[in-house]
C-alpha cells in the first residue's frame, strides 16, 4: 500500500502502545503498516497526516450526507453548545428533533434518542421483548445491528461456517459471547422466502422480533427481492411479531423518509443513526405509540448522553437541509451517473459486475450474477475488488477497503468530484489484473 505515508506508519506505532490495533474500532484497522490516519477533512474530501488528499467514499461509514464539516450543521452546533453541552433535563430543541422524526419517517409515532446504531438496536429489541412478552429473535445472514451480543451472530463469519440453508447455524461473531445467547435468536440468508414462511410457521408465536436491514448495507448493500419485506411485514402480522426496520444506513440516506419511504414498507419499529447527524454522535428509535408508550412502565431506556448537545443540535440541522434542499434529488443524480460510468468501465474490460444498492449508497460485485445474500455474494472475487480499491486510493480515490462496505455519497460530492473517480478507475481496472 504505497499511499500509507511515514507520519501514518509513525502514529500506528505510537497508538499500538496504548490501543488495541491503534485504533478505536476494529473496522479502522486496515493492517500493520497498511493503517491510514486522518488529519482533517472537509465537504467531500480527506486529508491524511502525511498531507495526501483522498475524495472521500467511506464518510465515516455512512453518517456524512451533506459533507464533512458542513458549516451550516456546524454553526447550529456551536450556537447550542454554548448555552450548556449536556443537563439532567430534556431540553425544547429535543422535542423539536423528535418532532422532526416523526414527521419525516412514515411508520414512526413516537420516538426515542440514543447515542449510535447498536444502542438503537438494542433498546428496540427490549422494547420489543417486554411488548410481546418473548425473548426470540430472528435476523438474517450478513446484516449487521451493531456490536451487543444479543445481535451480533452470523455477520461476518465464512458463509460455510453457516450451515444449510434449511437448517442454518448461528455464528457468534466475537469470542466473548456467551454461548446461551444463541438460544435466543433465529438466522436465515436473506431473500429466504420459503425459509421465512417455514419458520415462522414453526417459530412464529415465540418470536419477539424479526429484525433486518431494508438492504444488506454490510454486506454488498445487497437488495431485498421484490416482495421480501412484504412477506417479513405479512407475517410478522400475522404471528404478532415486531417488525424491526434496521434504517442506522438508510434512514434519512434513501429518502428523506428512508427506505420506508424508498420501499413504502410500515414496520413496528425502526432504528437510525449515521445521516441523521452528518457525523455528529447521535441516534434514535421509534415506531408504534402503542409500543413505544410502554417505555418508562415497567420498560427501562435511557443514557447519560442520550440528549447530548452537539448531537441534538446536528441532526435537528442535517434534518432541516434535507427538508428545504434536493440534497436526495443531487446525491442521486451523482450518484447514478457514477455507477453508471463504472459500469461502462468494466463492460468495456470484459469484467463480469453486478452492482446493487441504491445511488446514494451502492456497491458492486464481481465475477458472480445478481446475488440475493451473503452465501451468493462471498463467492465473488473480493481479492480483486480489494486490488481495485487499493489502487484507486492510492491514486486519490478512497471507497472502503471492506468488500462488503457500501460507496457513499454526500450532498459535497461535485461532478468534478465523478469524473475524476471515473477518470482514475478507467486507469485502474486496466492496470490490475484479475
Amino acid at each position: 500500500m504505497n499511499y500509507v505515508g511515514p507520519n501514518s506508519k509513525a502514529l500506528q506505532k505510537r497508538a499500538l502502545e496504548v490501543a488495541p490495533l491503534g485504533v478505536n474500532s476494529n473496522f479502522r484497522f486496515w493492517g500493520e503498516e497498511a493503517t491510514l490516519y486522518m488529519d482533517k477533512a472537509k465537504g467531500a474530501y480527506l486529508w491524511d497526516v502525511d498531507g495526501r488528499k483522498y475524495i472521500d467514499y467511506r464518510l465515516a461509514f455512512g453518517p456524512i450526507i451533506l459533507g464533512h464539516s458542513y458549516d451550516a450543521v456546524d454553526a447550529r452546533v456551536i450556537e447550542e453548545i454554548q448555552r450548556g453541552t449536556l443537563a439532567a433535563m430534556t431540553y425544547e430543541l429535543e422535542v423539536a428533533l423528535m418532532e422532526k422524526i416523526v414527521a419525516m419517517c412514515p411508520a414512526v409515532e413516537m420516538a426515542r434518542l440514543a447515542c449510535s446504531g447498536t444502542e438503537a438496536t438494542m433498546h428496540a429489541i427490549r422494547v420489543a421483548r417486554a411488548y410481546t412478552g418473548r425473548d426470540l429473535l430472528l435476523k438474517f445472514e450478513g446484516n449487521y445491528h451493531g456490536f451487543h451480543d444479543h445481535l451480533l451472530w452470523s455477520t461476518y463469519a465464512p458463509t460455510g461456517a453457516y450451515g444449510s440453508r434449511r437448517s442454518p447455524i448461528s455464528v457468534a461473531g466475537s469470542s466473548g459471547i456467551p454461548k446461551t445467547m444463541g438460544d435466543k435468536i433465529i438466522t436465515l440468508p436473506f431473500n429466504d422466502f420459503e425459509g421465512f414462511e417455514r419458520v415462522m410457521k414453526s417459530y412464529g408465536e415465540q418470536i419477539a422480533a424479526v429484525i433486518t436491514e431494508p438492504c444488506q448495507g454490510n454486506c454488498g448493500a445487497l437488495d431485498p427481492l421484490p416482495g421480501f419485506l412484504e412477506t417479513v411485514r405479512r407475517l410478522t402480522s400475522e404471528y404478532g411479531s415486531v417488525f424491526i426496520l434496521d434504517e442506522v444506513k438508510t434512514g434519512f440516506r434513501f429518502a428523506n423518509g428512508g427506505a420506508q419511504e424508498y420501499y413504502n414498507i410500515r414496520p413496528d419499529l425502526a432504528t437510525y443513526a449515521k445521516a441523521m447527524g452528518n457525523g455528529y454522535p447521535v441516534a434514535a428509535f421509534g415506531g408504534k405509540k402503542e409500543i413505544m408508550s410502554i417505555i418508562g412502565h415497567g420498560v427501562a431506556q435511557g443514557g447519560t448522553y442520550t440528549n447530548n448537545k452537539p448531537g441534538v443540535a446536528a441532526a435537528y440541522a442535517t434534518l432541516s437541509i434535507l427538508e428545504q434542499e434536493p440534497v436526495i434529488e443531487t446525491i442521486n443524480r451523482r450518484g447514478t451517473r457514477l455507477m453508471t460510468g463504472l459500469k461502462e468501465i468494466f463492460e468495456d474490460s470484459s469484467i463480469p459486475t453486478v452492482f446493487s444498492g441504491p445511488p446514494t449508497m451502492f456497491s458492486f460485485a464481481i465475477g458472480i450474477e445478481k446475488p440475493t445474500c451473503q452465501r451468493e455474494w462471498a463467492e465473488s472475487e473480493q481479492e480483486y475488488y480489494l486490488r481495485l480499491m487499493d489502487a484507486a486510493t492510492e491514486r486519490g480515490v478512497m471507497p472502503d477497503h471492506d468488500a462488503r462496505e457500501p460507496w457513499f455519497l454526500c450532498y459535497s460530492h461535485s461532478e468534478a468530484d465523478i469524473d475524476e473517480t471515473l477518470n482514475v478507475f478507467a486507469d485502474v481496472v486496466k492496470e490490475v489484473k484479475r
